[in-house]
């Protein structure tokens, strides 16, 4: 089963090895016809500490790292 690929911006970089990713995804209402945004945050791992707050970034889907981490980072896309 091929691995997701999601973009977002790091909104946070407090943890050791982890960052928090928040994704939003852009969807037409089926009823109201209307432009919605919905958002998510995702626990990453980041080994290095490379991201930080406001980069843009690429995650990828992993095994359970922790209770909360099954995303891992890929690349920094755009830095801040």
């Amino acid at each position: 089963m091929p691995r997701r690929v999601l973009t977002g911006r790091v909104i946070s970089d407090r943890s050791d090895k982890t960052i928090a990713v928040l994704v939003e995804r852009r969807f037409r209402h089926p009823l109201m016809k209307k432009t919605v945004r919905e958002s998510k945050r995702y626990q990453v791992h980041d080994v290095g500490n490379t991201a930080h707050t406001g980069d843009i970034v690429r995650i990828r889907e992993c095994a359970p790292v922790s209770k909360t981490k099954s995303w891992e980072l890929l690349e920094v896309a755009t830095a801040r």
